[in-house]
């Protein structure tokens, strides 16, 4: 298994120096690191810069992976065709270019948007049908690039189409494509999941990628979920793909604003503390996980 950390708990917006980050990394002893595709369209727009990435990536020995959030406007779920025909347009331009920088994981909500407006009446069976049949055809094309789409399972205050593991594994099931797999998070699943390991391994081989963070997205190790039992779950199905850390510690910007950190959640947010924690959470899970 290889063990990666998001991007976004340095910093307070989407958008960012990778390069920084992959030192940052690279040097805390971690193999992945997760981006967001919200700067692949604002930030890193050109062949050039992109293959700069994979190459950069490549010198710092890390594998990159990769996470969006729909927005409302490009919607594989909705009623209006212009917001599917928009959707469809933006990822099948996104595919290859995370092909081309050496990407084989997307994962997020990908089936829905992100984040969800509750104030509306949100039809989960007909958004369902749509995503599964939309999802269908922008398959062929993730085949195509080698790019696994991780439908992530959210919770209820998140999302409302999949919020357990086993409606995931329905609807992949029903998509019927090598190229989507679910997607789990530690957090969600400790607010839907009954029994979080049984989850796991329900999911089996069709879990095609792995978030990790504490019930209040602190790094691993500085809360109360169950380490011991996810680690036994992960090896009970031999999963080698990329678990990556999800924390979210720090109010204020963007990101603070959409996931709802609404105070600091740790007393230290220098950089170096943040190094040090993040270091001490993949040590913790390296020897939790035993894998």
């Amino acid at each position: 298994m290889k063990y990666g950390i998001y991007f976004a708990y340095w910093t307070k917006e989407w958008f960012a120096d990778y390069k920084k980050y992959m030192d940052k990394v690279s040097a805390l002893g971690f193999d992945v690191l997760e981006i967001s595709c919200a700067a692949l369209r604002d930030v890193y727009t050109t062949r050039e810069q992109l293959i700069e990435l994979r190459e950069y990536a490549r010198e710092k020995g890390l594998i990159l992976t990769a996470g969006y959030g729909p927005t409302k406007a490009e919607n594989l779920c909705s009623e209006d065709p212009e917001a599917v025909r928009r959707a469809m347009t933006f990822f099948k331009d996104l595919l290859p270019k995370l092909q081309l920088m050496d990407i084989h994981i997307l994962g997020g909500g990908l089936y829905s948007y992100w984040p969800v407006d509750f104030t509306i009446n949100n039809d989960k069976q007909g958004d369902r049908a749509r995503a599964v049949r939309n999802l269908k055809e922008l398959a062929k094309t993730a085949e195509e690039c080698d790019v696994v789409l991780g439908m992530e399972v959210l919770n209820r205050y998140e999302g409302y189409i999949l919020n357990t593991c086993e409606e995931a594994v329905d609807f992949v099931d029903e998509i019927g494509s090598s190229h989507v797999k679910i997607m789990l998070d530690t957090f969600h699943m400790n607010i839907e999941e009954t029994n979080m390991a049984d989850a796991i391994r329900r999911a089996g081989d069709r879990l095609g990628h792995l978030h990790l963070g504490e019930q209040n997205r602190l790094v691993p190790g500085k809360g109360s979920l169950p380490w011991a039992e996810i680690g036994q779950a992960l090896r009970d199905i031999n999963y080698q793909g990329a678990a990556v850390m999800e924390p979210f510690v720090m109010q204020g910007g963007t990101i603070g604003s959409e996931i709802k950190v609404w105070r600091d959640m740790v007393p230290d947010l220098s950089e170096e503390a943040l190094d040090r924690d993040a270091k001490g959470a993949l040590e913790f899970c390296r020897h939790v996980f035993g894998i």
